[in-house]
């Protein structure tokens, strides 16, 4: 068993695979297994409600509201089953859940540094192995059954295969190296992978989450914007009502726009201090006191880290469209508990555990399936762009596929305020540039990290505007300013795959229970 990726997300499925009784579970991070990755640096709430009353049944009406109509209630149940369980199960572990004032542990708050250092103890304690600074750069196949995976350790500046009954990609999004807290190591590798493998992903277009931050800063915690009053340069307040984030970004469009955190009191200002301590390191550093002098804001791309968007799962494991592999986590689609909203916060907290836990179980079973049979697998690389070139290599580089990427995808005039030519005008852009890349995009050594990344990022952006143009209205995360409407007739999944040519169409996931295919 193979699990790529050390989020949270992977932590679960490595569990769930060694609960499970898998022989062998090997989980390999691009950073360091609790510290790297977007939960890291974060505070998040989770998705944490009792099963007594009427609680749940709020719980998941509140959050379909906000849907789209793309959500779905029995996958909400479940994530909000599983989800409980597992927290109880920290608990059980010893995982130092903070008091509240009655004496009683508070779980529907996880502290980062603390839960992904907890989880990283947990998975080795289960013997699982551990493989931290080695990323993995391509899927193994064999007649089309996912058969491990291949990439490359920093440390011993040496390739590493894993061969493997099943894999679980838990990879994360993609924040298109935004600078967002965290997302550094989001680039979209495991979408990359998935679709080489001919995986399918699903509602790729709500992919157009940006984050509040400092200017100087890349904390895109949005909690202390709560009590903030945003000016323009002139001091005329900007009405925040609703949603803070389009209101800034829409005066962002016309000049810089300034934070001051006027409306927290005094208790409520140590309450931030002590609960989000890093949003105010880079206010410290510079002498700037948030709660009465203003500071210049900026958005920042989260794409897909926050989005909804991901690799479509067709069953109740988690498992891919292809055989023998497995997605959780934000490498995953969100829609089914999300919709068209952000998954950002306790959706996607929940999700991961969730979804990490259903992919590791299934995938253990999925390979002990295969028996002794599986070691003798005849497999080939999957690996296109960036790896195996159909032209002759070079006359491109990894950094000119990124800034070209990033021209397209983190503006706000063409992401988030999205018109029918405009994303046209992106689409040709990015395929141009993907043609070269697959011909000419390649490196050696540890380089060839740095160029799966772009080759990454740029097909993650095809997906995304592919399927925002073919979303031909506006609905949640999707907006666009030519048809500002929610067309009721587009009340419907798009998935879209691909790689030398992306499609894309409508798909309605039969409900509530029953083929899931």
């Amino acid at each position: 068993m193979l699990v790529i990726g050390g989020g949270p997300a992977g932590a679960w499925a490595a569990l769930g695979a060694a609960a499970s009784g898998a022989r062998s579970v090997v989980l390999v991070d691009k950073g360091y297994c609790g510290t790297s990755g977007a939960t890291a640096p974060a505070n998040t709430g989770a998705w944490y409600v009792p099963p007594e009353g009427d609680a749940r049944e709020r719980a998941i009406e509140a959050r379909f509201a906000r849907s789209g109509g793309l959500a779905h209630r029995t996958w909400m149940e479940r994530v909000l089953d599983a989800t409980y369980t597992q927290i109880d199960q920290l608990a059980a572990w010893g995982y130092p859940f903070p008091l509240d004032d009655s004496g009683l542990q508070y779980r529907a708050n996880l502290r980062g540094p603390d839960y992904m250092h907890f989880l990283r103890r947990q998975i080795r304690r289960a013997g699982v192995r551990v493989l931290d600074h080695s990323p993995a750069l391509e899927l193994l196949v064999s007649d089309g059954v996912v058969a491990g995976a291949r990439g490359y350790s920093r440390q011993q500046d040496a390739p590493w295969a894993v061969r493997a009954g099943a894999v679980v990609l838990a990879s994360g999004g993609c924040a298109f190296l935004s600078k967002a807290l965290g997302c550094d190591v989001n680039t979209g590798d495991g979408y990359l992978m998935a679709a080489e493998a001919g995986a399918d992903l699903s509602g790729m277009e709500f992919s157009a989450q940006y984050g509040i931050s400092p200017a100087y800063a890349s904390v895109t915690k949005g909690l202390p914007f709560f009590w903030a009053t945003f000016t323009r340069e002139s001091g005329e307040e900007i009405d925040s009502r609703g949603d803070r984030m389009l209101a800034v970004a829409r005066a962002l469009r016309e000049g810089p726009v300034y934070a001051v955190l006027d409306r927290a009191s005094p208790e409520t200002q140590r309450w931030l201090r002590d609960g989000q301590p890093n949003c105010f390191l880079p206010h410290d550093r510079l002498g700037i006191d948030p709660f009465r002098q203003r500071f210049p804001v900026a958005l920042r791309l989260e794409g897909t880290v926050r989005g909804s968007g991901g690799i479509r799962v067709v069953d109740e494991g988690c498992g891919t469209s292809v055989p023998g592999l497995y997605a959780a986590g934000d490498a995953a689609s969100r829609e089914l508990i999300v919709g068209s909203s952000s998954g950002g916060g306790s959706p996607n907290a929940a999700w991961a555990i969730s979804s990490g836990t259903w992919a590791g179980r299934a995938a253990a079973q999925f390979a002990a399936a295969l028996g002794d049979g599986a070691a003798a697998r005849r497999v080939r690389a999957a690996g296109t762009a960036g790896l195996r070139p159909s032209g002759r290599a070079g006359g491109i580089e990894a950094r000119e596929v990124i800034e070209l990427v990033q021209q397209e995808m983190l503006p706000l005039d063409k992401n988030l305020f999205r018109r029918g030519d405009q994303i046209e005008a992106s689409v040709g852009r990015l395929e141009r540039a993907w043609e070269d890349a697959a011909a000419h995009l390649h490196a050696g050594g540890v380089a060839q990290v740095r160029a799966r990344e772009a080759a990454a990022m740029l097909a993650t952006a095809r997906f995304c505007y592919r399927s925002a143009l073919a979303r031909a209205e506006s609905r949640g995360l999707h907006r666009r300013t030519d048809l500002p409407d929610t067309d009721p007739g587009q009340t419907h999944h798009l998935i879209a795959g691909g790689l030398s040519a992306v499609w894309v169409e409508p798909y309605r996931r039969p409900h509530p229970r029953g083929d899931l295919a």
